[in-house]
């Protein structure tokens, strides 16, 4: 299979996570909207007990919910997807009526809520999760067994949503502050969660992993992950101090492991100095060998990528350099920081995510292998870009824009690069968000509004193309000896991007918009810069 079938095999799976839906549903809007029964009350604390029995393919336990209360109201909406059923919910140990709605389940409180109280919800819950159909995609519970044998299982849930295997407030826009997570498995097998690791003890034919997590999180980062595992680890000294590295591998893969993963210190190096400090040193930062492929669970990075660089072995872009990083340990790592700490209040605005962490792929060769080798890694992922549908997506029913999020996304933070003419302002303004948006939610329209006020550009109409049309601008244009005619065709109002050319082999910009403009150059022969994600149609 040729690399270019590989790659838009990829991005018809990505697609389906992101098909967007004609029809939305009621239980769309109450997965995807702040309702009235979730915006009186903001999340402070999860504590989150499990029991997993593999076997049986089986999960039971509860979640004790501590929360501010914002105003008074007398109903909270709790989230737990089908088949999973919720045995019983208790406030101060009094038994509560629920009223459920499919995956949404609306809880009669009987104590009266105060504005500036903390209270506490007790959510007991069991059943058979839903089986990953296509992991990470199509997530759930991963229900898989090692070459010897033994149980290995792992979750995955993005898109799908935390729901699916653990009740919570399942909306993006409210992350917890910090949360507890403990694990009961076989007791041949480990547990391994998010943050680190606090404790753990064995009871009959158990072993309990208490996994404590002390910086907010986002709930489909929340992962728990349990196989045959042998930890090893090393220190990273980072901009923040010392940074605990571990890794959890499958006893066979240890060898493979200690190698390959000597990429994660010289991922920190890039992205530290291109986004500013890793952003959870006090929970520490792991990779996680899993049964698919992998997903940016927060500190607990899950891998299965093979051990081997690439995608699986191949190079996305097409131009080699692709094969000079595990694509797993570099864009899910890269992810801490765009996803992570960063947060889209809206699947609609999944762009921030994904756009931005494809870009982190061609940083990481910038920082190691130079802007050249960036530079031809992301012209080359083009090849990807469908433009089928926007972007972004349509907000309040849990809806993402188009897989183009990814390498639409990453061309055109590429050409904004271009655009700003200075890499030392870029790197100030990719720090800047990490350093504005630091563990907070956010839309869009502040990272526009932030890149536009850093950069002291107007780029509304860059980011209305590029994010909301599914339009290439496109450089009409034609030459006459030394006089050069064009313009823009397929843009929006107002758009009027610069264009850097080489004419003779030296730099030159052109001003286009929508109306022709002529001019005469110091040269014949003309080459429009590739680093602009335009289309150049000479007439």
């Amino acid at each position: 299979m040729k690399i270019r079938q590989r790659l838009l095999l990829l991005v018809g799976l990505i697609a389906t996570l992101s098909a967007s839906a004609q029809n939305f549903t009621r239980q769309d809007t109450l997965r995807g909207s702040i309702t009235p029964e979730r915006a009186w009350w903001d999340l402070n604390y999860y504590n989150l007990n499990l029991k997993v029995q593999p076997d049986k393919q089986f999960i039971a336990g509860y979640n004790i919910i501590r929360y501010k209360v914002l105003e008074e109201n007398d109903v909270i909406q709790i989230d737990l997807q089908e088949p999973l059923k919720i045995d019983a919910v208790s406030q101060d140990k009094e038994d509560l009526d629920i009223t459920s709605e499919g995956a949404a389940h609306f809880i009669h409180l009987k104590k009266k809520q105060v504005p500036g109280e903390f209270n506490e919800l007790y959510v007991q819950y069991s059943g058979n999760p839903r089986k990953a159909r296509k992991a990470p995609w199509d997530g759930g519970f991963s229900w898989k067994k090692d070459t010897h044998g033994n149980h290995f299982v792992a979750t995955s849930c993005q898109g799908l949503g935390a729901s699916a295997w653990w009740p919570n407030k399942d909306h993006m826009y409210d992350e917890v502050d910090s949360m507890r997570i403990s694990i009961d498995v076989p007791k041949d097998l480990i547990g391994v969660a998010n943050g680190k690791l606090r404790d753990s003890y064995s009871y009959g034919d158990y072993t309990n992993y208490e996994w404590f997590v002390a910086n907010p999180i986002n709930n489909y980062g929340v992962n728990v992950n349990i196989g045959d595992y042998v930890q090893f680890g090393e220190k990273y000294e980072g901009k923040k101090g010392t940074l605990d590295l571990d890794y959890y591998v499958l006893k066979d893969n240890l060898e493979k492991a200690k190698e390959q993963f000597k990429q994660v210190p010289m991922m920190l190096d890039a992205f530290e100095e291109w986004f500013g400090p890793y952003p959870f040193y006090e929970d520490s930062f792991k990779l996680v060998e899993v049964p698919y492929l992998g997903m940016e669970h927060q500190s607990s990075v899950t891998y299965g990528n093979g051990y081997k660089n690439g995608y699986l072995g191949n190079d996305l872009s097409g131009t080699g350099w692709g094969l000079k990083f595990d694509f797993i340990i570099i864009h899910e790592a890269g992810h801490e920081w765009f996803a992570n700490s960063i947060t889209y209040k809206d699947p609609a605005d999944m762009w921030i995510h994904e756009g931005f962490t494809a870009y982190s792929e061609s940083l990481y060769l910038d920082y190691h292998y130079g802007t050249e080798a960036a530079s031809a890694y992301v012209i080359g992922t083009r090849k990807a870009i469908l433009n089928d549908r926007p972007i972004i997506g349509a907000y309040n029913v849990n809806n993402r824009g188009s897989s183009d999020m990814y390498y639409k996304g990453s061309n055109l933070l590429h050409t904004l690069r271009q655009l700003v003419e200075d890499d030392e302002l870029w790197k100030k303004t990719l720090t800047g968000l990490n350093t504005e948006f630091y563990h907070k939610t956010v839309t869009t329209q502040q990272i526009e509004n932030y890149i536009s006020k850093k950069t002291e550009k107007d780029l509304s109409a860059f980011f209305n193309q590029y994010l909301r049309t599914t339009m290439i601008p496109k450089l009409e244009y034609k030459m006459e000896g030394n006089k050069i005619t064009y313009r823009y065709v397929d843009v929006v109002e107002d758009f009027d991007m610069p264009i850097r050319v080489f004419v003779d082999e030296k730099e030159h910009w052109l001003f286009p918009n929508s109306e022709w403009k002529t001019e005469k150059l110091k040269g014949t022969d003309l080459e429009i810069d590739k680093n602009f994600y335009i289309e150049a149609i000479r007439i």
